[in-house]
């Protein structure tokens, strides 16, 4: 998809299950689900207690297994599966999970949601002692530091010391064929749940709603530093390490997760609803009719409308057969490719002063064209509200935006912003009025309610290790003086 009509995308969606007749048609449901995270490349590796079996390609889960035989050529009672939307590797079948990797004591399948920061640093060093790679993605240097370390360990030992040595986000689920082994972050960023269906089986899975459409029972989140293991004697917890600080991802609750999914104890619908209410008391704009803009800004706006009390109207409407990858090669036939994605509705917002809630700003030109198109069919005046604060810095975690160049607010104030887009006015979410819309009962002490909000602020949970150079170069003097 073209940068100008791009959003923001997550890297993707992993889903397991352990002691299941049909593992693989299981596994295949539980992605559709989890397709939300990512459109690139789809795959899922099986075991019938003997070998493991595979099947991966790029495009959606739809055309990966478009010949249902695929399905059924995937033998056992227990898998793994991924959906891909790349921030690390090219989109190439080379980089679709989950991975197989055959070993003379054994085969291991690996899939993995995040982005390792460390991970540049990690392969020249794995390079050097020998390590070849077959990908160009982060997730394969986890299974040449285990190779490293097995040597001297048995898997889980070696498998912890890896763990210790990658840095940033990650949700890692590995298949052999007597065990499925489940991995989290020190921090949480990525999601990341158990469930159990009625015949016992275990289902670990990046969001709730996969654990809904395969019938199993939410059992809880995975914890920071948690490493799980699932075998025939039932579900094994362990921690790689102690030295952890919940800091989960808030761009999953704002934009990413499905709003029926639930993470540590908030369906996400309820925290974008509180967004747009809380955006309301921040920044009550006197107009006629509250819209959403299609599919992640509708819990907010009807927040918005009901706080404000205001009708919520639906003013614009996405279609829902439009390749996200469409690409044009003029910029006057990018432009109608928005258009081909969502339309205004006419009777809904001619002369009308139109308040239209977003869930964030990355880029700018969609809202700028959105205003427009809201124009064209008769709106008298546009207002725009963000149901999250101005996204300033990149994420380093597993969101495609690890630059600062494509961000509008780090290079422009609010005022600008609105004018460069063209609204009548234009407003954002404060942070503690994000983190109050949120409000993670398990967040503890920790800081900023337990949520990553360094994409509005700056203030990184981790260190940035191979990044930390390059994003500190495109900051403003002022900006790495408050750093400091």
């Amino acid at each position: 998809m073209p940068a100008e009509i791009k959003g923001l995308n997550e890297e993707c969606g992993v889903f397991g299950v352990f002691g299941a007749d049909h593992a693989s048609q299981l596994t295949y449901m539980g992605l559709h689900a989890l397709q939300h995270r990512g459109q690139e490349g789809a795959g899922i590796v099986t075991s019938n207690h003997e070998r493991l079996f595979q099947h991966r390609d790029r495009g959606l889960l739809s055309k990966v297994f478009a010949d249902p035989a695929e399905l059924d050529l995937l033998q056992g009672d227990r898998a793994i599966g991924h959906v891909r939307y790349g921030t690390a590797g090219r989109n190439s079948v080379e980089n679709v999970q989950p991975f197989l990797f055959r070993f003379h004591d054994g085969d291991t399948a690996l899939a993995h949601n995040g982005n390792l920061v460390n991970a540049v640093s990690l392969k020249r060093e794995l390079e050097d002692e020998g390590a070849v790679f077959q990908s160009d993605s982060d997730t394969e240097i986890l299974i040449h530091l285990i190779r490293h370390y097995i040597k001297e360990d048995g898997f889980i030992p070696a498998l912890k010391k890896s763990l210790n040595r990658v840095k940033g986000g990650f949700a890692f689920l590995l298949l052999q064929k007597d065990r499925l082994i489940a991995a989290l972050d020190p921090n949480g960023f990525r999601p990341l749940c158990i469930g159990q269906m009625d015949n016992g089986a275990y289902v670990i899975t990046s969001e709730t709603c996969a654990l809904d459409i395969v019938g199993a029972k939410f059992i809880r989140d995975v914890q920071p530093g948690e490493l799980l293991v699932i075998d025939q004697d039932g579900l094994h917890e362990d921690h790689y390490t102690e030295d952890t600080q919940l800091a989960v991802c808030s761009m999953e609750y704002i934009y990413f997760a499905r709003p029926d999914s639930i993470i540590h104890g908030v369906t996400v619908h309820t925290a974008r609803k509180r967004m747009g209410k809380l955006l309301a008391q921040e920044h009550p704009i006197d107009g006629d009719i509250v819209i959403g803009v299609p599919n992640s800004s509708l819990s907010a706006a009807s927040g918005y409308a009901e706080e404000i009390g205001l009708p919520y109207e639906m003013g614009l409407v996405k279609s829902q057969y439009v390749a996200r990858t469409f690409i044009q090669p003029t910029q006057e036939l990018r432009e109608r490719s928005v258009q081909m994605k969502l339309a205004a509705v006419r009777g809904v917002v001619e002369g009308k002063r139109v308040i239209v809630v977003d869930d964030s700003i990355v880029r700018g030109t969609t809202s700028k064209q959105l205003i427009q198109m809201l124009r064209r069919v008769g709106a008298k005046e546009v207002h725009m509200v963000i149901a999250s604060p101005p996204f300033k810095f990149p994420c380093f975690y597993g969101i495609d935006v690890s630059t600062r160049a494509e961000l509008m607010a780090a290079h422009y104030s609010v005022e600008e912003m609105c004018q460069i887009i063209g609204a009548d006015s234009l407003n954002f979410l404060s942070v503690p009025g994000l983190i109050k819309a949120i409000d993670m009962p398990d967040a503890g002490d920790a800081p900023y309610g337990g949520l990553t909000v360094a994409y509005f602020n700056g203030d990184y949970p981790t260190p940035l290790y191979d990044y930390e150079e390059g994003y500190r170069k495109s900051l403003s003097e002022q900006e790495r003086k408050e750093l400091i």
